[in-house]
């Protein structure tokens, strides 16, 4: 740790002044649990202002980051594997930052396994996204049925934060959802939620590791024009990510004081289940790539049917 702190500071000191701000965009929800701390308090590194930006969805964050406004953002893996192949590797990815928490929420207590759902509807959050191809992944490693009496039916017609209201209410009664939600809907519901983790149960029976939900990523020439400074800011979210499994009930206070969209409690409760982490892109490349090929094998048009290259894979060790 010392020496991590000296080899930082020498990196300080060798750099008059970084001339640049750097801009931070970060997610509404729970993506960006870990980054309370940093907007408590990392506002400079060295002589560089560090500004943050909060945005509603990827889609409204991906614009300012093409036209340099923003210089380091969060988004779902795939969501930013198709930016680098469609905008000529303008981004590129730093870590891999939360993993994989799934898991079908009912009030049904009979509900043991997926394969006590056959001929019921599942709504599912996510059409396009990650939690459809795991989804479907599982249900074939486990020879369910799609869309049919034998199996399962999956509906993607709510958006996410409509599925637990709906559940609560009594209007849907299976669904499948990654955190907080499922923590919202224990927290809500006047039945006890019944919960199978999709990944504990499921998901590693196939796969040597979790899969990554959430990636930070960078402008590729960013990258390349500040090593030393995004190497800092890499040092400091990993502090961050440290305090904040060490203390939820704090990161929970922080969240609602800068307006990431949860609750408190919500995000205490949520965070030692949601599965967030710093895995350095290199390290984390292969089963970054696993999941891309899951997404390929569904639809053989997502990146023209091939894997990012090398360089999408920032090199920050």
């Amino acid at each position: 740790m010392k020496k991590n702190v000296l080899s930082l500071l020498c990196i300080l000191y060798s750099i008059n002044v970084f001339s640049q701000s750097i801009n931070i965009g970060l997610l509404n929800g729970p993506s960006c649990i870990p980054c309370a701390q940093l907007n408590e308090n990392l506002h400079k590194i060295g002589e560089t202002e560090v500004e943050y930006e909060m945005f509603a969805t990827p889609q409204e964050l991906l614009p300012k980051m093409i036209k340099k406004e923003i210089d380091i953002g969060f988004m779902p893996v795939n969501v930013a594997a198709k930016v680098y192949d469609s905008t000529n590797h303008k981004i590129i990815c730093c870590g891999i930052t939360g993993e994989g928490n799934l898991a079908l929420i009912t009030k049904n207590k009979n509900i043991k396994s997926l394969k006590d759902l056959k001929g019921k509807t599942v709504f599912v959050a996510g059409l396009g996204a990650t939690p459809e191809y795991i989804t479907k992944y599982i249900l074939e490693k486990e020879g369910i049925v799609l869309n049919d009496e034998k199996g399962i039916f999956l509906d993607f017609s709510l958006p996410t934060n409509q599925i637990v209201p709906e559940l609560l209410a009594g209007k849907i009664d299976y669904a499948i959802v990654p955190e907080p939600f499922i923590t919202i809907a224990s927290e809500k519901s006047k039945n006890k939620i019944n919960i199978i983790d999709l990944q504990k149960d499921y998901f590693l029976k196939y796969f040597p590791q979790n899969y990554p939900l959430t990636v930070m990523v960078v402008r590729s020439d960013f990258a390349e024009e500040n090593p030393d400074l995004l190497k800092i800011f890499l040092e400091q979210y990993k502090s961050a990510l440290s305090w904040t499994l060490d203390n939820p009930s704090d990161a929970g206070q922080l969240c609602e004081k800068y307006n990431f969209g949860l609750k408190k409690n919500v995000v205490e409760k949520s965070i030692p289940k949601s599965n967030y982490v710093f895995i350095p892109a290199v390290k984390g490349k292969l089963i970054i790539e696993s999941l891309l090929q899951l997404f390929i094998e569904e639809d053989n048009t997502f990146l023209n049917g091939k894997l990012p290259e090398d360089d999408f894979y920032y090199k920050n060790e």
